[in-house]
This record gives structure tokens, sequence and C-alpha cells, in this order.
């Protein structure tokens, strides 16, 4: 049972971090990077930060989020952040909520919103339209399926591998 006195010290340690995060994120910006900042955080602890480094490393996919959660499995040791909180300046891009979903965070605290990062001329309340109220035939670019005789054959090969780590 959780006592006022300690959903009170989550919420004070959560404020903690946020403003962490969002240090985080100016830091980023006064370094050349993206306006983003996170961490991952278990047992009241933080387990590792990240801030965005899309056009530092040249990489699309390297978000705070995502970069804190790539640090915080390998202080971890493990692929599952189960437990854990995930902390982060701004509310996560779908691809990084997605991430945080296959990575079984527990929770995820974000201050400014995707309103806020649009202002800014970030894209991710455009990509939250898209995939909440555009079919796929209107996204701005095409998704096609082609039906291969073979195509569940890695599907099968996985089913079929006695030694297989389930995720």
């Amino acid at each position: 049972m959780t006592t006022h006195t300690q959903e009170t010290s989550v919420q004070e340690s959560e404020r903690a971090w946020l403003e962490q995060a969002i240090r985080l994120a100016a830091g980023s910006v006064a370094d050349g990077g993206g306006p983003f900042g996170a961490l991952v955080a278990k047992d009241g602890e933080v387990v590792a930060i990240g801030n965005n480094q899309v056009t530092a490393t040249l990489d699309p996919v390297a978000h705070a989020e995502v970069s804190a959660m790539r640090a915080a499995c390998k202080a971890l040791d493990t692929f599952s952040l189960e437990g854990c909180v995930l902390i982060t300046s701004c509310e996560p891009c779908p691809m990084c909520l997605s991430a945080a979903l296959w990575a079984r965070v527990d929770r995820v605290v974000y201050a400014a919103d995707r309103h806020d990062a649009a202002v800014a001329g970030f894209d991710d309340r455009k990509f939250y339209d898209l995939f909440e109220k555009k079919p796929a035939s209107m996204w701005p670019m095409s998704v096609h399926r082609l039906d291969l005789p073979n195509r569940t054959a890695p599907f099968d090969a996985w089913l079929a591998k006695s030694d297989r780590i389930d995720y």
C-alpha cells in the first residue's frame, strides 16, 4: 500500500529529475544539439541520462529518450527497463513513446508537450496527427506490403529456436 508520504517523495524526486532533464536539454542547445534531455531512474536513483544527438551523430533516431534508454540498458545490463521511469524534458514523439513501450518502462513523465515543440519548429504534433487522424494513403511516404510465400520464414525459425530469449 502506497502512503501519502511515499507519493509525495516520488513526486518530489520526479520534479527534481524533470528539472535535471530540462537542464540537460538546455545544455544540449548550448553544445549545438537539439533542445531535448531525458533520464532513466530506477529505485529512486538516476541510472542514465541522454540528450538529443540527431545532428551531432547524423542519426535521426538519436533522440534524448532513445539515448537515455540505450544508456540505461547498458548500465543495467538488460534490454528491459521494467521498474524504471523515463523522465524527459518534452512529451516523447511517437517513435520515443514506442521505444519506451518496447523497453517496458513503467512510467513516462515529461514537462513540455507536443504543442510547445511545434512552436519551436519540431514535427512531433504532425506525427501524432498523422498516426491518429490520417489513413496510410495520405501519409507523406508510401507504405506497401508485398505478399511473398516465404514471408514467415524468419518467424518460423524463431519459433523453432529452443534457446531464444523472448521479449
